[in-house]
């Protein structure tokens, strides 16, 4: 028999589980990077987020397709026991990452590509300013966002994952 007390608490979760299923994690690009940079700060921060790009599997989950693809041509294009054209993590801007925290800003955001800028607060205070800043361009895919490229500056020095893709196919 279907009490009132039974009828409320059946009301109450068919009313909750869409709101539930809506809360998924969402695929933006903020939240992308969001938690890229979580992950990349837990523990001591030294963890970086070189997960991004180590494989295939986490470039295409990561990655726009156009970029997957750069990064295979300059794969096969780099001889064998040479480290490829990208020898740093492009997440922390560093070849020994440090993240204590990390501020994720929206710079322009439209319907199918957006940039957003990461500035990154490490442990030692050993950086110059702008090499905290990392850069995203993003792209949307098949109603999912992916990175297209990532820039920084290195020493004052500006660089693109792209560009250096590009430029090792050159040689």
């Amino acid at each position: 028999m279907l009490t009132r007390r039974h009828f409320v608490a059946t009301a109450l979760l068919v009313s909750v589980s869409p709101a539930v299923a809506q809360t998924a994690p969402p695929s933006d690009p903020v939240a992308i990077l969001t938690a890229i940079y979580t992950r990349a700060a837990k523990g001591k921060g030294d963890g970086g987020g070189a997960f991004i790009i180590e494989n295939k599997a986490a470039k295409g989950k990561y990655l726009s397709k156009s970029l997957v693809a750069l990064w295979a041509k300059a794969d096969a294009h780099t001889p064998k026991g040479d480290v490829g054209p990208v020898d740093f993590d492009p997440v922390t801007n560093s070849q020994e990452p440090d993240v204590k925290s990390f501020k994720v800003e929206t710079e322009k955001l439209e319907a199918d590509k957006a940039s957003l800028a990461v500035t990154i607060t490490g442990h030692r205070n050993d950086r110059k300013p702008a090499d905290l800043i990392v850069r995203y361009e993003f792209v949307r895919e098949a109603n999912s966002w992916r990175i297209d490229d990532i820039k920084g500056s290195s020493d004052g020095e500006p660089w693109s994952i792209r560009k250096m893709l590009a430029d090792s196919l050159k040689n």
